[in-house]
């Protein structure tokens, strides 16, 4: 008795700026589960601040499924370039990282697959002011004001300290480790 194959997860090439029409038209096929896992975060514009939504993978997105089965209807979906694959070999996707992208994304906001980014500054840390009268100065953050994304931070301005308030978007903030990442970090 042949032994029966189970369902991968596979990485699947998109179209440019097309994942989300591949995702919708894997879904409709039937028996493919689909993770098209996206960014969602603030960026300061001409406009104001704008909230931007971006593929987590430009160009990819990942699915699981019977390739024996449904290689060829997965290949010539709406928006999909292609199964990656490195010679002949098609790599699948390892399940401990599916498991930690899904529950990651299942801390989001909403149940649309979105990683929402926000930006964290906390007292003591030293920043570089990006955007406004001030930019390219550097600072060290005295007090965060979350709920109206404000800081205040010391700059040095004629010789002495000068504590100055600034919007949390207009600062170059350093580098952390993201909490919870399990392995995508």
């Amino acid at each position: 008795m042949p032994e029966e194959e189970e369902a991968a997860w596979y990485c699947l090439r998109t179209q440019p700026k097309r994942e989300h029409i591949a995702a919708a038209s894997l879904r409709e096929i039937g028996e493919i589960e689909v993770v098209c896992p996206r960014l969602r975060y603030k960026k300061v514009t001409r406009r104001g601040k704008v909230w931007w939504v971006e593929p987590l993978f430009p160009g990819y997105l990942l699915a699981r499924f019977l390739l024996a089965e449904r290689q060829r209807a997965v290949s010539y979906a709406k928006g999909v370039s292609g199964i990656l694959q490195f010679g002949q070999t098609t790599p699948t996707v390892g399940n401990r990282f599916m498991e930690d992208l899904r529950a990651e994304l299942a801390r989001g906001e909403d149940q649309r697959e979105l990683i929402t980014l926000k930006p964290v500054a906390e007292e003591g840390d030293e920043v570089e002011l990006a955007d406004g009268p001030l930019r390219g100065m550097t600072g060290t953050v005295i007090d965060v004001r979350p709920a109206d994304e404000r800081v205040r931070i010391f700059v040095e301005f004629l010789g002495q300290d000068q504590p100055v308030d600034v919007d949390l978007y207009s600062l170059l903030l350093p580098r952390k480790p993201f909490p919870g990442a399990g392995g995508l970090g």
